[in-house]
């Protein structure tokens, strides 16, 4: 029965959460690329705070209550480094493959443009196809690192469920609640930051909010993985902890901000940043 009820948690906090983030991000999305932008710079902000306040943060507390080593920041430090370091190759390896895609596209299609205007009109396809291919890429990115750091984010609810004795009858109390309603909605701007590129690369509305609804998945596994052992050992926590945070901060400043300034040369892209880490600051913080 414990083992049921955590699993029921962690369904609404981790597929849920991610799933209805995912479909705001489809119903608030439009084919204006400056909606879109200020969309994805939102969404990268707020991650940025939950990794700067909250995943990289943690073990810092623990260090200083005494649970790890003065060097902790160093582990976190490294941990951040290799995190960022996988999920670039990763990306670099599906940018790849989809390049290829496209080139096998062409191959099959040559321009056949017999004046100006139709080279003009081919280089205009030519270059939204590729912003589109880039947003779609940045999607499937985000949702991998999303799925890689929702397990340690599942973990951590299980074992503070590990340490209450009537799991079932403090299942909306305790430490193990307040952690599944903080990640349930910080899963919520992830979810859009998933979505919204999906879609715009030109995935279909329901197929994608699937796809990031699933991206939740790992949070069950990772929930009872963490009250099976009735604990976390703490150096591999912030080991997890510090290669989820490198991942999404790959995912915010080399694939969101970037598109979201090339979708629109503007200033704005960045206040709608600064509006996100606000929010993402105190979404955290309460």
């Amino acid at each position: 029965m414990d083992y049921l009820a955590i699993i029921v948690i962690t369904f609404i906090s981790g597929v849920i959460g991610t799933g209805l983030g995912g479909l705001i991000g489809a119903v608030l999305r439009r084919d204006s690329n400056k909606v879109v932008s200020l969309l994805l710079a939102f969404a990268g902000g707020i991650m940025l705070s939950v990794v700067c306040f909250d995943l990289m943060s943690e073990p810092v507390e623990m260090m200083k209550e005494g649970t790890l080593p003065a060097w902790t920041p160093i582990i976190v430090v490294a941990a951040v480094a290799v995190g960022y370091a996988v999920v670039y190759l990763l990306n670099f390896v599906i940018d790849r493959h989809a390049n290829k895609e496209v080139k096998h596209i062409d191959d099959k299609h040559p321009q056949t443009a017999d004046n100006l205007d139709e080279l003009i009109h081919s280089d205009h396809l030519e270059k939204h196809k590729s912003e589109k291919s880039n947003l779609f890429v940045a999607g499937l990115v985000m949702m991998m690192a999303i799925a890689l750091h929702n397990l340690p984010e599942g973990m951590v609810i299980g074992a503070s469920y590990a340490i209450t004795p009537d799991v079932v009858g403090n299942l909306f109390s305790g430490s193990g609640f307040i952690m599944a309603i903080v990640i349930g909605l910080h899963n919520i701007p992830e979810g859009m930051a998933v979505s919204v590129p999906l879609i715009t690369g030109g995935m279909g509305r329901v197929k994608a909010v699937l796809l990031t609804a699933l991206s939740g998945l790992p949070t069950m596994l990772g929930a009872l993985l963490g009250y099976a052992l009735g604990g976390i050992n703490e150096i591999m926590l912030v080991l997890s902890l510090g290669f989820a945070s490198g991942a999404m901060l790959y995912v915010v400043f080399g694939e969101l901000l970037p598109e979201s300034i090339l979708m629109w040369k503007s200033k704005l892209p960045a206040l709608s940043l600064f509006v996100g880490v606000l929010a993402g600051f105190l979404l955290v913080m309460f």
